[in-house]
């Protein structure tokens, strides 16, 4: 049954400017493997991707108290598909919460990234 759905867009050039504008902002919103690809820096769109979906899942779960940025990671799955890795103080919401499943979709075109997140109990 879905317990929750969630949506996010982020706008590429105001993501730049920010990051831009706070440096440790990278950091603190992404982990050291979240922010490296093939040993190279992750393209900006793909942060932002990254970023929305972070949001996406808070809104899917209808809150995030006590939950880091560092709790929610980005990363693929088997197939190459995004997925979660979910741990600290949201890991033990998910569980409070019953969710079983969750499931994220992630694009990025015309100076936007979006995410849609669905959450199964």
């Amino acid at each position: 049954m879905i317990a929750g759905i969630g949506v996010d867009v982020v706008d590429l050039a105001r993501f730049e400017r920010a990051l831009s504008r706070t440096p440790r902002l990278r950091d603190r919103l992404f982990g050291a493997d979240e922010q490296v690809v093939d040993g190279r820096p992750r393209p900006l769109r793909s942060l932002a991707g990254r970023f929305a979906a972070k949001e996406a899942l808070i809104k899917a779960l209808g809150g995030s108290d006590g939950v880091t940025w560092h709790d929610i990671a980005v990363v693929s799955g088997p197939q190459g598909d995004p997925d979660f890795r979910i741990t600290g103080r949201l890991a033990a919401l998910v569980e409070e919460r019953g969710i079983a499943r969750i499931h994220l979709s992630m694009s990025h075109d015309a100076g936007i990234a979006v995410a849609y997140v669905v959450v199964e109990s």
